[in-house]
């Protein structure tokens, strides 16, 4: 990974370079931003340049290439799985690491755990992680120069990980680089915080994410779309090109609970379709419910959005032919806040092992009242 191939961060990519051609390399740098704002891309372009130099074409970059490089260490939560069932560490992950990123260079830290088959369990940086980085610096590089150790999502370090951590930090051996990657500042520790060079990464481009999406195969239309929709976030945007047609099936599914909402209303045989639709819903499994509650709520913001005549950013593009701007006439000020609130209290009611037969079987109860109120 060179500079060159990092998308966007021009300003970002010169300061690093800037510091490297004078050569002050502050020995601890903390990367503040999203895994989808190619804060991974950039780390690994900004270490092989470190640890290799100038000379792409050489042995040493082609291995820093392949992330088998000796001197580039890599730290990433991890959890006990079916293959490593006590104290894991990302030693024993490192090849199944390399795979992650070369398919997924901007997944998520639930895409590396899903990755696993450890999506239900926490991943952390435990403390013997810890020890083993502290190990590999004190010894010297193995080809001469500088070494660096990445660490991913650094702030999943546990207490006991970090305050071993941080005398290394403190007063590194000499040529020595630490790279911590995190979306906010402010879930590390604040005496390994206040010891790093900080280094802030926003969105992307919106225009970047689609010219990338059609070098994919994407057509133009989605990909303009799906650049829009993701928020300058290129794993969000991959993610939604890849759900396309989970979103078709979770619009099919919004649009009959709405229209048997709205013919619900004193009418008791359509009441029970509401209920059936309820319990049929109910019988998914929890993630599906609560992405395509996450969906719903999507679409009564950008229902919203319409009804006040705001359509460049109501950001909803139909997979069907549901008419947005009909449904919009019923999406206003004076109920779009306890939808959105029931929406948003039936995703924490699953996420609590709730029962999802009761809670959408109340829901649709409260959304066949919301959508008859008056604006």
């Amino acid at each position: 990974m060179l500079f060159n191939a990092v998308l966007g961060h021009e300003s970002q990519k010169k300061s690093l370079a800037n510091s490297l051609a004078v050569k002050r390399i502050p020995h601890a740098q903390l990367f503040e931003g999203e895994d989808g704002h190619g804060l991974l891309h950039m780390a690994l372009a900004y270490a092989n340049a470190v640890v290799c130099g100038d000379a792409s074409a050489s042995a040493s970059m082609q291995k820093a290439a392949g992330m088998v490089h000796p001197d580039i260490h890599f730290v990433f939560p991890t959890a006990i799985t079916s293959d490593v069932k006590t104290k894991p560490t990302s030693n024993d992950f490192l090849g199944k690491w390399r795979s992650f990123v070369s398919e997924q260079p901007f997944g998520s830290l639930y895409d590396w755990m899903r990755y696993l088959g450890a999506e239900n369990k926490q991943g952390v940086i435990n403390v013997n992680d810890a020890l083993s980085v502290m190990q590999k610096v004190s010894l010297k590089s193995f080809e001469g120069g500088w070494k660096c150790v990445i660490i991913w999502h650094a702030e999943k370090l546990t207490i006991a990980a970090s305050n071993k951590l941080l005398k290394s930090i403190e007063e590194p051996p000499s040529k020595t680089l630490f790279l911590l990657l995190c979306p906010d500042v402010f879930q590390l520790i604040a005496t390994i915080r206040s010891r790093c060079q900080q280094t802030r990464f926003g969105g992307l481009d919106q225009g970047l994410i689609a010219t990338y999406l059609k070098k994919k195969g994407v057509n133009t239309v989605l990909s303009a779309a799906v650049a829009e929709q993701s928020k300058g976030n290129m794993g969000k945007a991959l993610s939604l090109v890849d759900q396309q047609n989970e979103l078709a099936e979770y619009e099919e599914w919004f649009v009959a609970w709405v229209r048997t909402a709205f013919r619900a209303k004193g009418n008791k045989a359509v009441v029970l379709e509401l209920s059936d639709w309820s319990l049929s819903l109910g019988a998914k499994g929890i993630e599906t419910q609560k992405q395509f509650l996450y969906f719903a709520i999507q679409l009564f913001r950008a229902a919203l959005m319409r009804h006040y005549k705001l359509e460049a950013v109501a950001g909803f593009y139909p997979k069907s032919d549901f008419k947005i701007e009909r449904f919009a006439a019923f999406v206003h000020g004076a109920n779009i806040l306890p939808i959105i609130s029931a929406l948003e209290d039936s995703v924490y009611h699953l996420s609590r092992n709730g029962s999802p037969q009761m809670i959408f079987t109340e829901l649709s109860f409260k959304l066949t009242r919301l959508l008859h109120a008056k604006a």
